[in-house]
């Protein structure tokens, strides 16, 4: 019998990070980061956005983008330090990296628990 391999999940969670990225941060870079402190649009007010965080669907999928966001940048900074700065220890770079994701999810579950 052949021994399954997880690196095809993480590259299926790396893809959906991408796309995660590619499609949200610069729709929220644009509404927080130039509409909102312009006068552009209204903003939300805090009590608006803690309900919505604090709705249970809210909730999976942020946590859900986040943690595909930091899979997709462990992913990569993993590939640029083995092909960029040509880093042997590869088993090493590898938990450090996925490690730094595990320990961002659980910040990013604290930081929505909190809220919610």
């Amino acid at each position: 019998m052949s021994r399954r391999r997880v690196q095809p999940l993480v590259w299926l969670a790396f893809s959906a990070g991408g796309v995660a990225a590619a499609v949200l941060l610069p729709s929220l870079a644009l509404l927080f980061g130039l509409a909102f402190p312009l006068g552009w649009l209204d903003p939300p007010d805090h009590q608006h956005l803690l309900a919505v965080v604090g709705h249970p669907v809210t909730f999976v999928v942020l946590l859900g983008t986040f943690v595909l966001l930091l899979v997709h940048s462990a992913h990569r900074f993993r590939y640029t330090l083995y092909d960029g700065l040509q880093i042997k220890k590869k088993r090493t770079v590898a938990v450090l990296c996925y490690g730094a994701a595990v320990v961002g999810s659980g910040a990013t579950l604290a930081v929505l628990w909190a809220a919610a």
